[in-house]
């Protein structure tokens, strides 16, 4: 396959290199890069600027389920077990860093830590410059399927920030129903939250606030004191599995298999829009100058007005499930799982006067049918009227699969 035009509106290229859906799409800090990883066990490196593959990343033997792109490395995961990271001017990989017994869901670089989550229940941190294991965080009874990262500095004032040793956590987010913040360095489990009834699909660190929001399967977003663990809020509004969250301008975004998004105070906990015309789970939600943009499982993006909530645009062309996107230079990148990259050029939306946009129409149906047979890590549930996720510790990785992947 190559890349070429569509009819579609604003669409400046189709980008369809892979031989199987795309499971995630990362951008490089500095806006020069993005990285897309695939079910074809490939992963590959795009320019923004000329839109054009110049490195092709292979050596799993098996497909890619996330990634992770900095300026000059890229690294990703697979469910071959390992992590690899890659040189992007050379395509050539420079680690391996196994462990896992399972499937590596997530990878997670920060402030020099490499962090992975498995469907072995377990998280680990790596050496970025050796792939040697430093620590392993031991203790959920199912699978990891988030993780994020904190400092003490940064829950502390700047004028106090000196006035205590700085300790690093890992945060991870299971199907076991609860999440842990885990000490760094010594690999100990600080705090153990629990609260929620489902798995913990989604996480969002608001540290000015100190605060954590997860996204459950019980439809809930539960908001947590990072200092106490501690919950403080319940958002409940949601009639669907809380598949993704965004936080942008004190407001939080979430993203349901009831084919809604919904924006948050996150200083309240007040609703204060409600995003309804989804035709099936949003998968993926991004908040750009104003813009909230949203990918969802019935094949299309949208465009909304953060202050209004109106609908400003509609974009479509995909085939299946979109399951990440990126913003660039007001140029819209998305991914998914009919093994395509689109590029949308989204300058005038930013000049639009806020106008009610059209509905997406199409043949959804068919084919989320087939996105439910193949889709091995896509984040969004084939079902219309998802019910609410079992806190079991005793499933085996092949049900957890079947019951969560697709949420």
């Amino acid at each position: 396959m190559g890349s070429g035009a569509s009819r579609s509106k604003g669409i400046k290229k189709v980008c369809a290199h892979h031989r199987g859906g795309i499971n995630w799409l990362s951008l490089s800090p500095d806006g020069k890069y993005l990285l897309t990883c695939s079910e074809d066990g490939t992963a590959r490196l795009w320019e923004t600027t000329g839109q054009q593959c110049f490195a092709v990343f292979q050596g799993h033997e098996n497909y890619i389920t996330h990634g992770h792109l900095e300026n000059d490395v890229a690294y990703t995961c697979s469910a071959d077990h390992t992590v690899r990271k890659w040189n992007i001017v050379t395509g050539s990989c420079t680690h391996i860093f196994r462990g896992h017994t399972s499937t590596v869901n997530k990878v997670l670089v920060t402030r020099g830590c490499v962090f992975s989550g498995s469907y072995d229940r377990t998280a680990r941190y790596w050496s970025s410059d050796g792939g040697r294991l430093l620590q392993e965080f031991r203790g959920h009874r199912n699978s990891v399927l988030a993780l994020a990262h904190f400092s003490s500095q940064d829950l502390q004032p700047e004028s106090e920030s000196d006035s205590e040793q700085n300790r690093d956590f890992l945060v991870t987010a299971s199907s076991d129903c609860t999440v842990k913040l885990w000490l760094v360095q010594d690999g100990r489990c600080y705090h153990t939250l629990r609260g929620h009834k489902g798995a913990v699909l989604c996480m969002a660190l608001d540290t000015p606030s100190k605060t954590l929001f997860t996204g459950s399967t019980d439809h809930t977003v539960r908001c947590w004191d990072l200092t106490t663990g501690g919950q403080t809020r319940v958002l409940q509004d949601h009639q669907g599995s809380v598949v993704c969250l965004e936080l942008a301008n004190r407001h939080l975004y979430t993203g349901s298999a009831d084919r809604t998004v919904k924006s948050w105070l996150t200083a309240s906990g007040k609703c204060v829009h409600t995003f309804k015309v989804h035709k099936h789970t949003v998968s993926t939600i991004k908040d750009h100058d104003g813009i909230l943009f949203t990918g969802s499982g019935d094949s299309c993006a949208r465009a909304f007005d953060t202050k209004s909530g109106a609908l400003r645009r509609v974009f479509k062309g995909h085939s299946f499930i979109i399951n990440c996107l990126q913003v660039h230079n007001k140029v819209l990148y998305t991914a998914s799982h009919d093994g395509t990259m689109r590029i949308w050029d989204v300058k005038g939306l930013y000049n639009e006067k806020t106008s009610r946009g059209s509905h997406c129409a199409g043949s959804a149906g068919s084919s989320l049918a087939q996105m439910r047979k193949n889709n091995r890590v896509g984040c969004v549930q084939a079902l219309n009227e998802p019910t609410r996720g079992r806190c079991s510790g005793e499933e085996h990785e092949s049900g957890e699969r079947g019951s969560l992947e697709l949420i």
